[in-house]
């Protein structure tokens, strides 16, 4: 098995990392690490500037996708919270959106000050944050989100995409630059997508959990419905499929979520979801861009949503999309709370 790009690529980065928070913290690291008797659980905050990796985190640490991602930027507008049990720890792990510093286009006022407003409020009752940011990249955007950082919290720097850093010497100038930046009490180089990786941030942050019984099962995995998913899914595949093309404000709302039970004496039978979900989109020509030539781009979203979802459940699903013209939705308080944002 090929290693993780933190195991012995180069001795000395561990070292680095060691020298810069001790430096800053003395023992105090050391001394959060003794292991406690009994159960830990505890909310963890994923946060940083939009697209820099946070939902492609989170799946990879619960083992399955509750988030959904896409290169558009700010693809999550919720708080997605993924559980993760192992050992003798539950993490719970809080999926924010991005800190919205470039969506400020007219129109999008309301949705803007919700998600930023998640953002804040996911920040005051946790136990832990994860910083999330680009190894050897900080910009405004991630300067912007490191203000809104507790003092009375740890705060771990995720440095993300650690695979595309050729010579690890060269983070040492970067991450004494961070340093000075905020008291970090630990700092985490890693790669999203390996395995390895995100097994050795469980086994650093499981120490700053607090020390109490578990709030989900065992085998929970999200306290999000799948109704919620349900939507989430379409949105994804409506993002990744019309790229740029399709402005910000575009939005799926669930009409009908049926789920019906497995057929009486058909064992092979696992019963059906029934999905009636609609697109929000702004302008009557958006319509025309999301529905494509001949209705090509809209099946193909449905087909794709479908897809996964069944997946997911385990089950079949039919799933019906319709779009809708809403003009300035994004801007309305009452219709966002309508269409589900808290």
């Amino acid at each position: 098995m090929p290693k993780s790009p933190a195991d012995d690529v180069n001795p000395s980065l561990d070292q680095m990392l060691s020298k810069l928070t001790m430096a800053r913290h003395g023992d105090a690291a050391g001394d959060a690490a003794a292991p406690g008797a009994g159960q830990r659980c505890g909310l963890i905050a994923i946060v940083g500037r939009p697209n820099v990796g946070k939902s492609t985190l989170l799946n990879a640490l619960v083992g399955q996708k509750v988030s959904i991602t896409s290169r558009k930027a700010q693809t999550t507008r919720h708080r997605i919270t993924g559980i993760c049990s192992h050992g003798d720890a539950q993490f719970v792990f809080v999926d924010t959106p991005g800190f919205q510093t470039r969506h400020t286009v007219r129109g999008t006022a309301a949705l803007n000050r919700n998600l930023n407003k998640t953002v804040q409020a996911t920040l005051s009752d946790v136990a832990v944050v994860l910083f999330l940011v680009e190894a050897g990249r900080f910009g405004p955007d991630d300067a912007q989100v490191l203000a809104l950082l507790p003092t009375d919290h740890p705060v771990l720097l995720v440095a993300n995409k650690l695979d595309l850093i050729h010579r690890r010497e060269d983070l040492f100038p970067w991450l004494q630059a961070m340093q000075e930046r905020h008291p970090f009490t630990q700092f985490v180089p890693l790669s999203a997508k390996k395995e390895d990786d995100t097994r050795r941030l469980l086994d650093i942050v499981r120490p700053y959990l607090p020390e109490q019984a578990w709030w989900y099962d065992a085998d929970a995995l999200t306290d999000r419905s799948d109704r919620f998913l349900a939507s989430e899914m379409v949105r994804e595949k409506l993002f990744r499929l019309t790229g740029d093309e399709l402005p910000y404000t575009s939005t799926v709302v669930i009409d009908q979520y049926t789920d019906e039970p497995p057929q009486p004496g058909n064992a092979k039978s696992t019963g059906m979801v029934r999905i009636a979900a609609t697109i929000i989109v702004e302008r009557e020509q958006h319509k025309g861009m999301v529905i494509g030539d001949k209705g090509e781009r809209l099946k193909r979203i449905g087909t794709e949503a479908r897809t996964e979802l069944e997946r997911l459940m385990g089950r079949k699903v039919f799933l019906e999309i319709w779009v809708k013209v809403r003009s300035g939705w994004a801007d309305d308080d009452a219709r966002l709370r309508t269409y589900g944002y808290e």
